[in-house]
């Protein structure tokens, strides 16, 4: 209890001080609530309740959020739910607006029976988000995250919470889960431990996932610039890929490109392709279409299918 006292003390001072200095770096733009933007509607709204056990369902809610059912399991990814994401101050979000709502609310989506986080940056492990999900279903959900970030979700209520390291599987729920390496950073306040300045034994990380069940392999890619890391790993045959094509201008060293995302899924043997982390939040320069026309453009001659292209589609792999 001390421990949670302290954690909560701590992130406290962090969003005062760090605040300001923290919004830019980690979401590349600083506006707050209250402004005029609206989020245009998506185009499509997932159906959870008609989906079958028996398949691989997989909805693209926004961003990196994803909704799986994988053989009657559901699993949720990096969700983000809310208007706006990043630092929260005396009642305000400083941090980018969404411009486009998720597929599914938050009072719409079916409970989780896992969710899983890549890393500890706002956009994927968003506290506001987290905080009502897990108060609605109390001790129902279980979360795996990566090394060195249970701290910022420790005080929710949980089922169960487990980090996973670079090279390390875990189970849960009948699902293996495979921990990859990727070339992000994980600090969430400045000033924090981060395995991409050099704490490796306790820096915070960040994981890219192998999620394998059934003799099906599916892979969330998390957050992560072009790496050769992918091609080493010895875990192929991937079914479905779901890899961010986002926020690379100027940020090539932390995010990849299109191309860059299509080739680390073809250095796994990725067979469908599902592009994520865009077309949510303004976080570069590029505009919001273009990476999905860089992808398109990609695409023919890979032999690697596109699952789908827009928030809120579904794409069901069969058993």
């Amino acid at each position: 209890m001390e421990n949670i006292r302290r954690r909560k003390f701590l992130k406290q001072i962090s969003l005062i001080a760090g605040g300001v200095v923290a919004a830019p770096v980690l979401f590349k733009s600083l506006s707050a609530k209250g402004e005029t933007t609206v989020p245009t509607k998506a185009k499509f709204k997932p159906s959870p309740a008609e989906w079958s056990s028996a398949n691989i369902t997989i909805a693209w809610i926004g961003h990196s959020t994803m909704l799986i059912n994988m053989f009657g399991t559901i699993i949720l990814t990096d969700p983000v739910m809310l208007r706006r994401i990043g630092i929260k101050v005396l009642g305000i979000t400083y941090g980018p607006e969404r411009y486009t709502r998720p597929a599914l609310t938050l009072d719409e989506l079916p409970k989780p029976d896992i969710v899983l986080l890549s890393h500890a940056h706002m956009d994927h492990t968003d506290y506001q988000t987290l905080l009502p999900l897990t108060k609605k279903f109390p001790g129902q959900i279980d979360c795996i995250t990566a090394f060195n970030t249970k701290d910022v979700v420790a005080d929710l209520h949980w089922k169960s919470l487990k980090a996973l390291d670079w090279g390390e599987c875990g189970e849960c729920r009948g699902i293996k889960f495979h921990a990859l390496e990727v070339k992000h950073f994980g600090w969430r306040y400045p000033g924090e431990r981060d395995r991409a300045r050099g704490f490796f034994k306790n820096g915070r990380s960040y994981n890219a996932y192998v999620l394998e069940k059934n003799g099906k392999r599916i892979l969330f890619g998390g957050d992560t610039a072009y790496t050769d890391k992918f091609k080493k790993t010895n875990i192929k045959d991937i079914d479905v890929a779901m890899m961010p094509i986002g926020a690379y201008n100027p940020w090539k060293f932390v995010h990849c490109n299109p191309e860059e995302a299509l080739a680390m899924a073809k250095d796994m043997g990725a067979k469908v392709f599902i592009p994520i982390h865009w077309n949510t939040f303004k976080q570069s320069l590029e505009p919001y279409e273009e990476p999905l026309q860089r992808l398109l453009k990609a695409l023919p001659g890979s032999k690697i299918e596109l699952g789908l292209k827009e928030i809120g589609e579904t794409f069901t792999l069969k058993a």
